[in-house]
């Protein structure tokens, strides 16, 4: 079984180029450790298993950026650590740093996608930039090290040492949050500030601890060696913990809005299965145009909820298809599902895309209405699954297509049908 993939060309050939330069400038300018240096060797070693591993157990679940900090904070601590017990320096650069750590995270993905599990090229991308930075600055120009050379003493006082370094972190995680958030604007069109501010939020507590940990372990490195390694990860790995605890919680809290959703299909107002089809093809829609993790969480509880007020109708609409509807009867069920959400009390984000739901696209063209993108994802999926009837055959989904081109620029978003087109193509299937 192959891992799900998230791929992004730019992302892709930006990772690939620096695997291959690094390793390249490592090989010429002999930036490497000798054999003889048992204790360079295995310094390095067991940062790279550590990296593999953090790749391994990576963080990912609806509604959050997927992160890596095992493997981040290791290659941090790798690219900050200079000086190891007994006053040796360690000799390799910079360049070295960046060629173990790229064929680290490589190994670690590739086991992933292996394995069946979730990957994102820009996330893997964004941590392999944030750590080219920080060795860069850090190796580079503060201390000037160069290629394969011991590197040279600062001269400054621990806590100043400290500050430097955290500072550099700092700078490091904002150009992957910057970079992450480019190549997203980029690929949905959004906008770039926006994009970055919901990055930043979405990274921020994680991304602190990486930094924190990565300095504590380059900092004890000297007095306890390679122990600080595992002694300073392990809050970490508590965390990876609890995380996992509190995406189980979310998963059974996922089942419950999935369980309310499928009372119109139990009522017989629409067909079984109907809600799920239009989440899960809502979704791969919303990962194509480069919805961040809070969208997508928000945008699948909004496709599952989409036709809920359907349960005040006296009479059913034939197939529960909204969108051979009359536009009154359209905006009626609306209505009467934006309510019925804003009832829980804790919806207020899906409510909000849900009662643009049945806004016609042109009213953003003509009038300049702000109509949220997750609202005309929602509208494009359903229209979709409501024109198949949730039929796979090629035909059936030929003709939806059809349909929906007929609305092209007045009903429907436009990059939101290519999204679609595309979504569907990559998987053959309807829904």
């Amino acid at each position: 079984m192959n891992g799900v993939v998230r791929r992004d060309p730019i992302a892709l050939a930006i990772g690939l180029l620096g695997l291959v330069l690094s390793v390249v400038v490592t090989i010429a300018t002999g930036d490497v450790p000798g054999i003889d240096d048992q204790v360079g060797v295995g310094v390095v070693a067991a940062f790279a298993v550590t990296i593999v591993l953090g790749e391994w157990f990576h963080l990912s679940a609806s509604g959050f950026r997927g992160s890596a900090p095992i493997a981040a904070a290791a290659a941090f601590a790798l690219a900050l650590t200079t000086e190891v017990p007994g006053g040796q320096l360690v000799a390799y650069g910079g360049a070295f740093v960046l060629a173990v750590t790229a064929i680290a995270m490589t190994l670690g993905t590739a086991t992933r996608v292996l394995a069946g599990r979730e990957v994102s090229i820009v996330e893997t991308t964004g941590r392999f930039v944030s750590i080219a930075v920080l060795t860069v600055l850090y190796r580079g120009v503060h201390l000037g090290q160069s290629p394969g050379g011991i590197a040279p003493v600062d001269g400054l006082v621990p806590w100043q040492r400290a500050l430097l370094m955290l500072g550099l972190c700092v700078v490091a995680l904002l150009a992957d949050a910057v970079f992450t958030s480019l190549l997203r604007a980029v690929s949905a069109a959004a906008n770039v500030r926006r994009t970055l501010v919901e990055e930043l939020r979405s990274s921020l507590a994680m991304s602190t601890a990486v930094a924190v940990t990565g300095v504590l372990v380059a900092l004890a490195a000297p007095s306890l060696g390679i122990a600080a390694l595992p002694l300073f990860l392990m809050p970490l790995v508590l965390t990876l913990f609890a995380f996992r605890r509190y995406v189980s919680i979310r998963a059974t809290y996922l089942q419950s809005i999935r369980t309310l959703s499928r009372l119109t299909d139990a009522a017989g107002y629409t067909p079984s299965g109907h809600s799920e089809r239009v989440a899960e093809l809502a979704v791969r829609i919303g990962r194509e145009l480069g919805l961040s993790e809070r969208e997508l969480l928000d945008l699948e509880y909004a496709a599952l909820l989409h036709d809920i007020g359907q349960v005040a109708l006296v009479e059913p609409i034939p197939g529960g298809a909204t969108v051979l509807a009359a536009p009154a009867d359209q905006r009626r069920i609306e209505a009467d599902t934006v309510a019925i959400v804003r009832e829980t009390g804790v919806f207020e984000g899906v409510a909000h895309i849900l009662e643009h739901q049945t806004t016609p696209y042109r009213q953003v063209r003509e009038l300049g209405e702000e109509i949220p993108l997750t609202s005309r994802i929602v509208k494009v999926a359903n229209a979709y699954e409501d024109l198949t009837a949730g039929a796979r055959s090629a035909r059936a989904r030929e003709a939806a297509v059809e349909r929906i081109y007929l609305g092209l620029g007045y009903e429907y978003d436009p990059r939101v049908v290519d999204a679609l087109l595309k979504s569907t193509s990559s998987t053959g299937a309807g829904a």
